[in-house]
């Protein structure tokens, strides 16, 4: 279950090279000029989890598999595009398929990149980013306002739905965004027809320059002080330079090639498990000596839905679960021995799976 990620911002802030350095599977063309990426690029990228490798450690498995979240690499937009200006309605019907957004912003001065904003501003190219986004979802609103009016007045459901659409369209208006505006899960399912563009969570990129990779700059500092109402995180990185680190095969020169910058683990880890968290995502474990895995679901999903991830028949048949918690795995150093401790637990269809369990489902079909 590989949801998507969509890199957005506008021409030559880094985009590609984002994607170049998180992509396992697929090479985005990355050039200065606009409109480089014109189809989106997509690329299925690993999530580190040390958990698996420590389960991995005491399985000794055939193979280990990790989970991944897809990364699409969208083309850079720009000013008018809710009007069909660039690529507008193409970049707009891209980023609509995504689950989350990844808006990499440019917080360098280099007079060798491409600009066509004038000076460096990251707050203005968020906003500008945002005014196309809040434009083109305030044209779906009111399409569906128009449609929904006339039967409103003899179906109460459609009067509720009705008023919620309104509260979107003026909080539209007013340039703010729908993740702002609270709506509850019911609310929620007003709107969930128009896959509303600035509905979708977002995680900021600050692409700095070499110098303010660890400290960020002025640049990233307005950046996360515009983003501070909206619950946003902001990661600081190089794209440049994890691009860099991401083509290394060796893991040795790869460590040194770190140690020479500083650098702990690579932003790109960071970015990763941000993006995860980002979309509410929780990660359950299968260990065996066939395979350990690691598999994605959502936060707060029952037994049966985890389950189905693996083959829908899992969830069709579902009988029970054989669950351990991760940490008791890992104390107990196997399968066998949690079960002589007592730390295998037998679970039913109501179980809310946790973050790093490892299970094994029993069905029948």
């Amino acid at each position: 279950m590989a949801l998507q990620a969509g890199i957005v911002g506008l021409p030559n802030v880094g985009k590609s090279t984002l994607f170049n350095a998180v992509s396992n599977s697929a090479k985005a063309q990355a050039s200065n000029y606009r409109f480089c990426t014109i189809d989106p690029n997509v690329g299925l990228v690993d999530v580190p989890d040390p958990r698996l490798t420590k389960l991995a450690e005491l399985v000794l498995p055939n193979r280990t598999v990790p989970t991944q979240i897809e990364i699409v690499d969208i083309a850079g937009l720009v000013r008018g595009a809710s009007k069909g200006e660039g690529l507008g309605n193409k970049f707009l019907a891209n980023i609509r398929e995504v689950d989350a957004i990844i808006h990499v912003i440019r917080c360098f001065e280099d007079e060798n990149i491409l600009r066509d904003e004038g000076a460096i501003n990251p707050v203005g190219d968020k906003e500008i980013i945002d005014t196309e986004l809040q434009l083109k979802d305030l044209d779906a609103v009111d399409r569906k306002i128009q449609k929904s009016e006339k039967l409103a007045k003899s179906d109460p459901k459609l009067k509720a739905e009705l008023e919620i659409l309104q509260q979107c369209k003026a909080h539209l208006e007013k340039g703010k965004s729908i993740r702002e505006l609270g709506l509850s899960k019911d609310e929620k399912s007003a709107i969930a027809d128009l896959f509303l563009l600035t509905d979708k969570p977002v995680l900021y990129v600050a692409n700095v320059d070499e110098a303010s990779m660890h400290t960020g700059n002025k640049f990233s500092d307005a950046l996360k002080a515009a983003v501070a109402s909206e619950d946003a995180e902001v990661i600081i990185m190089n794209n440049s330079i994890e691009a860099q680190i991401s083509e290394m095969d060796n893991a040795d020169d790869k460590q040194l090639f770190m140690e020479e910058y500083k650098m702990k683990e690579p932003a790109l880890d960071r970015l990763i498990h941000s993006a995860y968290r980002l979309l509410k995502l929780f990660t359950y474990f299968t260990a065996g000596v066939q395979e350990v895995r690691a598999w994605t679901i959502h936060e707060g999903w029952k037994a049966p839905q985890a389950a189905s991830v693996i083959h829908t028949d899992f969830e069709k048949g579902f009988i029970k679960a054989e669950v351990i918690g991760y940490d008791d795995f890992i104390n107990f150093k196997s399968e066998a021995a949690c079960r002589e401790a007592g730390k295998l637990r037998i679970e039913g269809k109501e179980y809310v799976v946790k973050d790093g369990d490892v299970m094994h489902f029993r069905f029948n079909v």
